[in-house]
């Protein structure tokens, strides 16, 4: 399932895993291992924030993919299920059928 994850990072912490690397790595591992069809960085009240796109193959990855941003940078960390263009017309020609 295509799936939005937001990862917002507290300010001490994000200066910290950016000295140490930390923030480099943990995204590099998710990066490789999930393998993003967009990534976004960016500031959002003030803090460190990224948003990636990606496919979330099952509901059992949900720790896997939590963990390693709770645990590598004390992050926030949202998902949520999204639908590209294709997927809102091919959703929308369904709805039409249930009448």
């Amino acid at each position: 399932m295509r799936t939005l994850l937001r990862v917002s990072l507290p300010v001490e912490t994000g200066n910290i895993s950016v000295k140490d690397g930390a923030l480099a790595r943990t995204i590099e591992s998710f990066s490789s291992k999930y393998i993003p069809e967009a990534a976004y960085f960016y500031l959002e009240g003030g803090r460190r924030t990224a948003l990636f796109v990606f496919d979330l193959a099952d509901q059992t990855h949900i720790p896997g993919v939590a963990e390693m941003f709770f645990v590598g940078l004390d992050a926030e960390v949202y998902l949520t299920p999204v639908m590209n263009a294709d997927d809102q017309r091919a959703g929308l020609e369904k709805t039409k059928k249930v009448k």
